[in-house]
């Protein structure tokens, strides 16, 4: 059964950082690439940044382009996305995501999620 848990979500003051963690069982990053998603209220699910562990390319919105990184231990099955310099526009629920691996580190949009992770809250104040 293919799982995925995002964790290290919280409140932080703008120009803060957080880490999260998305732990992944039931599969390999041999078998799917993995994402990191948001959605705001009100607003629709978007692609933050995407990793094809395979090789190591990664993929980066414009909006978090410098700020975020994200990696992955393939030994622990996890992806993690290190998130500085934070804005109150980056407040939203966070999801890691199982990929289809054709579409490696490119694409990163919903439509390209296979399965979805339950996602973690992440709130910047001004």
């Amino acid at each position: 059964e293919v799982q995925l848990q995002a964790s290290g979500g919280g409140l932080v003051q703008a120009g803060g950082s957080l880490r999260l963690s998305c732990a992944a069982s039931g599969f390999t990053f041999d078998d799917y690439a993995i994402g990191w998603f948001r959605q705001a209220p009100g607003k629709e699910r978007e692609g933050v940044s995407c990793i094809d562990s395979r090789d190591g390319s990664t993929h980066y919105e414009q909006f978090v382009q410098g700020r975020f990184t994200i990696s992955s231990d393939n030994a622990k099955n996890t992806v993690y996305l290190q998130m500085n310099s934070l804005k109150p526009e980056d407040t939203a629920v966070y999801y890691c995501a199982a990929r289809a691996p054709q579409y490696g580190s490119a694409w990163c949009r919903p439509l390209s999620v296979k399965f979805w992770g339950k996602g973690t809250q992440v709130t910047v104040s001004s």
